[in-house]
């Protein structure tokens, strides 16, 4: 069930993290496009314009009375037809008698698509409705340019947009003749701008599709941290529980021995209450351990924090496992600094700490061996070293040596009476205390912890 519900987490992360990327990608295709149809209509509405200009300044000169459309208009623009007459020849542009500039202007109109319509002045009116003339300037002779709604709409018969530009016309004598029009189609672009479409839509199909790929592998590093935490609290939970029925098993077996028994001796009985009596203490070193681990998780500890030296803990923690050496028949010695190294924190952890390092230095070190404990200054830290000359560890037991629960030696640390917490807490100290906590070994050849904490302030020489 707990794997369902990660994969469906993912899934859902990886959903959500596609769709927003999906809608920015979207919104910044949509918005490529429009720009580049704006700037595709803006160009063509500039060159329609230098079309109309163009025109305007071909045939000005060859108008000499409104209402009327001199033989050199047509010639000027072939494809012209008058109204009530028929249209004017074509004649092709490079066999015409133009002048250079104006056949300039006829390739230039020649190479799009476009209708002109001239509309003069007759009996001092306006006339809007009929047209003097219309030319029309396609490759495919196809324009609908003889179509009053697309002058007048703007849209031809069938629903095509069109774009149009006039411009006033005057005689050579500068009286008003009329006024020229020119229009082209507003979708003349649209193969170009389906190019466009067709590769915006590749361009960002692409990158969702790299994008979901990409959520999916993010939303497993998302997800990656909240599985380990959650199988971590399972693993502890497990070896918890299996801790803490140790004890229980045996005092439930105790009791209920003794309650089989009808009279126990004076001797059965201090052996059984002797039993009943280490394996509560264990189980209350057990709860207290636990209880500890969370509070140092949740950085509530309710000890005040004070400044202390090292040197005087190292000088405790000696003087206190100095007979254990003794028992064992191993040499504990220290080595301090001059200079007394300050810190701040809560006392009893950090001794706590090293104590628990200082008795498994003793605990696996064999008889004639010894055990250092070194303090000196590291840069702005003060470092204490717990050194042995032990059984050592692996690389493989170094990695997990801080794990919760976790034995180098199970059937050793079960005769001890140990839970595997002694190492995680005191690396849990060490983190509270913004320091760090680490191990150098070699199998059969010792073993060395070391502890750094932040100094409080700058140490000053004293005799110690």
């Amino acid at each position: 069930m707990p794997n369902k519900l990660f994969i469906l987490s993912r899934r859902r992360l990886a959903i959500s993290y596609t769709g927003v990327m999906a809608v920015i990608l979207t919104l910044c295709g949509l918005t490529i496009y429009r720009l580049i149809n704006d700037i595709q209509r803006e160009s063509m509405k500039r060159e329609v314009d230098g079309v109309a200009t163009a025109v305007q300044i071909t045939i000005a000169p060859a108008l000499q009375q409104p209402g009327q459309i001199e033989p050199n208009v047509s010639n000027l623009l072939p494809n012209l037809c008058l109204q009530n007459f028929p249209c004017s020849s074509n004649v092709p542009i490079a066999q015409s008698g133009l002048l250079q500039a104006e056949k300039r202007v006829l390739s230039r109109i020649y190479k799009g698509s476009y209708c002109i319509r001239l509309r003069t002045i007759v009996d001092g009116r306006h006339l809007q409705d009929q047209p003097l003339g219309i030319a029309q300037f396609s490759p495919r002779r196809s324009l609908p340019c003889d179509d009053r709604r697309l002058w007048s709409k703007q849209r031809d018969r069938r629903g095509r947009s069109y774009y149009i530009t006039k411009r006033k016309l005057y005689t050579s004598t500068q009286q008003y003749w009329g006024s020229l029009e020119v229009a082209k189609r507003l979708d003349e672009q649209s193969s170009f701008l389906f190019s466009v479409q067709l590769i915006l839509f590749t361009i960002v199909g692409s990158a969702i599709a790299l994008t979901a790929v990409a959520s999916w592998g993010l939303a497993e590093m998302a997800v990656t941290p909240i599985r380990q935490a959650y199988e971590q609290i399972q693993q502890f939970t497990a070896d918890a529980a299996h801790e803490l029925r140790t004890p229980i098993t045996s005092l439930r077996a105790m009791v209920q021995s003794a309650l089989k028994v009808e009279h126990l001796s004076t001797e059965d009985m201090q052996s059984t209450l002797g039993v009943i009596d280490r394996q509560s203490l264990r189980l209350s070193q057990l709860v207290q351990s636990l209880l500890l681990l969370c509070q140092l998780d949740q950085q509530e500890v309710c000890q005040p924090a004070s400044a202390w030296t090292l040197n005087e803990l190292v000088k405790e923690l000696v003087a206190d496992f100095q007979p254990l050496a003794l028992s064992g028949n191993l040499t504990l010695i220290s080595e301090l600094p001059q200079e007394a190294l300050v810190v701040k924190g809560h006392r009893e952890q950090v001794y706590r700490l090293l104590a628990n390092l200082l008795s498994n230095a003793l605990h696996y070190t064999p008889a004639g061996g010894r055990v250092v404990l070194r303090l000196e200054r590291h840069q702005r830290q003060g470092q204490v070293q717990v050194e042995d000359t032990g059984i050592g560890m692996t690389a493989a037991e170094q990695t997990q040596i801080f794990t919760r629960f976790f034995r180098s030696d199970r059937s050793r640390s079960r005769h001890r009476g140990g839970a595997g917490l002694g190492l995680a807490i005191a690396q849990s100290i060490a983190h509270a205390h913004r320091g760090s906590l680490q191990v150098r070994s070699e199998l059969g050849q010792g073993s060395t912890f070391t502890l750094r904490l932040p100094l409080q302030q700058r140490s000053h020489s004293a005799s110690l």
